[in-house]
């Protein structure tokens, strides 16, 4: 029997496009949020979707909306703020659970915190499944599969292209990347999750025949690619989105943590940060994301430090692939169900070649030009 799928989130500009991506697919979700009419607005453009009233601050509206073997999808962020009782629904519903964050302290208070509670009542938690950062789990394991046992180190890279100096970033993405950035953030080393600044290691990836450099983020990569890989010991994430800001970036690594301990401080610039944003367009500039090509690198290494495989994804506008993503991963979470329960990873839910056919379904494909 085929559960159903709840979408959180569809008046927002990711969750209106993951709406359409749903209906493109023939999947009818019903649309949840605090606002009815304008629901139904959207529910009626989209050929008469159920919709359903609820408000993501509270557990119990959500709760009731899903049962065990439904899927519930979550676009509403910042998810650090907003995001918690969907979780601690489809937990006690025992349902799989989708959202679309980036924020790397939400996801790692998903996979540690509430990972062990979804195993007990038979729940499967899938954070991150968009853009961030599925396209890097994909990559490294397909970079793991071709090294074999031998690797002991991945890195993955986070790239952007032919952009321009338009935006290419929704006013939620922002409004979550102030959310976090006087967060803590985290590495994968010595075999195991590790606390530490975001920035605080920079490299430089040879992508679309540039060199371009990135710099160390908390992101899924760091729990999902261990499990692949039991031989692994160090797994980094470079985000190369802010071109030569990178280094900046890098420079302010020892000081934005201190920032996150002051908490006036921290507070005082994410409240400015978020008034300043709150004042820029929902959408992003949709001729930036029309020109814009997204890389996603994995070189997997063994223990000297020797390059044994790298993959090179690309995908065009990274809100279609997010939209994509999370519309292809309901729909079969919602006809099949998923591998496991807690907190999981994407290529243990559906498999490998599962993952590389429906993240090609959603425009993310090998480039064969770099191998």
């Amino acid at each position: 029997m085929t559960g159903r799928i709840v979408l959180l989130g569809a008046t927002g500009y990711t969750g209106g496009r993951t709406a359409q991506a749903m209906v493109d697919r023939g999947l009818s979700p019903v649309l949840a949020g605090r606002d009815p009419d304008r629901l139904a607005g959207i529910a009626h453009g989209l050929g008469g979707l159920q919709t359903a009233r609820a408000d993501v601050t509270d557990p119990a509206s959500i709760r009731a909306l899903v049962e065990k073997g439904d899927v519930l999808v979550s676009t509403v962020g910042p998810f650090m703020r907003l995001g918690g009782p969907a979780v601690a629904a489809a937990i006690d519903a025992g349902a799989v659970y989708v959202d679309s964050t980036g924020e790397p302290p939400f996801i790692r208070e998903v996979h540690e915190t509430h990972g062990p509670d979804a195993a007990r009542t038979g729940a499967a938690l899938l954070p991150a499944f968009g853009n961030d950062y599925i396209p890097g789990v994909l990559a490294g394991a397909l970079a793991l599969r071709d090294a074999g046992n031998a690797a002991r180190r991945v890195d993955v890279g986070y790239f952007l292209s032919g952009g321009g100096r338009g935006r290419a970033f929704s006013r939620g993405t922002l409004d979550s990347v102030a959310g976090v950035m006087t967060r803590p953030a985290y590495a994968f080393r010595d075999g195991g999750v590790r606390e530490e600044p975001a920035a605080s290691r920079m490299r430089t990836f040879h992508v679309a025949g540039k060199p371009r450099p990135g710099v160390t983020i908390g992101a899924s990569e760091q729990f999902a690619l261990p499990r692949l890989a039991p031989g692994l010991r160090t797994v980094d994430v470079y985000l190369g989105w802010f071109g030569a800001a990178n280094a900046a970036l890098h420079a302010s690594s020892r000081v934005t943590p201190l920032l996150g301990r002051i908490p006036l401080l921290a507070g005082g610039a994410t409240t400015l940060l978020q008034k300043v944003i709150s004042r820029i367009p929902a959408a992003p500039d949709a001729a930036t994301l029309e020109r814009t090509t997204s890389h996603f690198v994995a070189e997997a290494f063994d223990g000297t430090g020797t390059l044994l495989a790298r993959t090179h994804l690309t995908s065009p506008d990274g809100y279609a692939i997010t939209a994509g993503l999370l519309a292809w991963g309901a729909g079969r979470a919602a006809e099949h169900g998923v591998d496991g329960t807690g907190a999981l990873d994407a290529v243990g839910a559906f498999g490998l070649d599962r993952l590389v056919a429906g993240a090609a379904e959603a425009g993310i494909v090998a480039d064969r030009s770099a191998e």
